[in-house]
C-alpha cells in the first residue's frame, strides 16, 4: 500500500514537471518572467514622393522592405525634390525625398531632414568629347556662358551646349550651390528628369550636363569628367575629395507621427542593415 502511494506521487510530480516545460516552450518569458508579446505584423501602405535622382535608392529599399513585410506596399512618386518637400508640408505623402539639404525656411516650418545617403553629382559630356577633366571654376564658367566654346577649356573648337534640370530640382540646386552658379546658368535645354539629361548629352557631341552618380554609372554614349583631377566615385564622395556632391534626404514633419508601417520603413532605410542595398543603387551609405 505504501509502495503504491510512493509510485503514484512520483508519477504525479513527473507529469507536473513535463507540463511546466511545455508551458515555457509555448510562451517564452521575458526578463521579468512575463510572456513575450507577439511581433506585430505590419500592413498598409507607405507613400514616398520627391527626388527623381533617388529613384534607384528608394527602389531597392522599397523592394527589400516589401519582401520582408508582405502586407505592406511602398509607393514612389517621382515629382522632384521641391514637390516632395511640399507634399510632406501639406500632408499628402508620408515621407518626402530630397536630393538637397533642407533650407532654413523649410526647417523653420517644421520639416525635418534625415540624410540616408550621399550622392556625387557627375559632370557628364558626350562620349566623343576630348575633354576629360575640368575644375569647379571652369564648370562654372561654362554654365554661366563665360566660356562658350570648348576650345576655352582644352577641347576642339565648337559651341558648348549646356543641359540642366528644371527649377525645383534637387540636382540643379545642389549643382548650382556647389559651383556658385545659382540663378546664373545659361541652359540650352532645361529638362525635368535625370534620365532626360543623360539622353540629351548622349545625343549631342557638344553637350555638357550633370546627373546623379547612381544614374550615370554604366551608361553608354556619355562619360563623367574628373573634377580637379578627382573622379566621381563612392570612395571620393565619402571621403569628401570629390567636390560636387549632395545628400539624399528623407523629409518628415516635426510633431506629425508616421504610421506604424511608414516609421518601420524609415527606421529600416536609415539603419546600417540597408547599407549594402544603398551601395547597389550607386549611392554612398552613411549609417554606422
Amino acid at each position: 500500500m505504501k509502495k503504491g502511494f510512493v509510485r503514484l506521487l512520483t508519477l504525479t510530480m513527473a507529469l507536473s514537471l513535463l507540463a511546466g516545460c511545455a508551458s515555457k516552450e509555448e510562451a517564452p518569458a521575458q526578463g521579468n518572467g512575463t510572456p513575450a508579446p507577439e511581433q506585430v505584423k505590419l500592413s498598409g501602405s507607405v507613400a514616398t514622393n520627391g527626388s527623381t535622382s533617388m529613384e534607384k535608392v528608394i527602389g531597392v529599399l522599397s523592394e527589400q522592405f516589401m519582401a520582408d513585410n508582405g502586407s505592406v506596399t511602398v509607393t514612389y512618386d517621382a515629382t522632384g525634390s521641391g514637390a516632395g518637400i511640399e507634399a510632406v508640408s501639406n500632408g499628402s505623402t508620408d515621407i518626402g525625398l530630397s536630393s538637397r539639404g533642407l533650407k532654413e525656411e523649410e526647417t523653420a516650418n517644421g520639416l525635418v531632414g534625415t540624410t540616408v545617403a550621399l550622392d556625387g553629382i557627375a559632370v557628364i559630356v558626350n562620349a566623343q568629347s576630348t575633354v576629360s577633366d575640368l575644375t569647379v571654376e571652369q564648370i562654372a564658367q561654362i554654365f554661366t556662358g563665360e566660356s562658350a566654346d570648348w576650345s576655352a577649356v582644352g577641347g576642339a573648337a565648337s559651341a558648348i551646349s549646356c543641359i540642366g534640370r528644371e527649377a525645383g530640382s534637387g540636382t540643379r540646386d545642389g549643382f548650382e550651390t556647389i559651383t556658385g552658379t545659382k540663378d546664373t546658368c545659361l541652359l540650352s535645354q532645361e529638362l525635368t528628369s535625370t534620365g532626360a539629361v543623360i539622353e540629351a548629352v548622349k545625343g549631342n557631341p557638344n553637350a555638357i550636363g550633370y546627373a546623379s552618380l547612381s544614374a550615370v554609372e554604366g551608361k553608354e554614349g556619355i562619360k563623367a569628367v574628373t573634377v580637379g583631377g578627382v573622379a566621381c566615385t563612392e570612395e571620393t564622395v565619402l571621403d569628401g575629395s570629390y567636390a560636387i556632391q549632395r545628400p539624399f534626404v528623407l523629409v518628415t514633419k516635426d510633431g506629425t507621427a508616421l504610421s506604424e508601417q511608414a516609421q518601420a520603413f524609415f527606421d529600416f532605410a536609415t539603419s546600417a542593415s540597408a547599407n549594402d542595398l544603398i551601395r547597389t543603387a550607386g549611392a554612398v551609405p552613411v549609417a554606422k
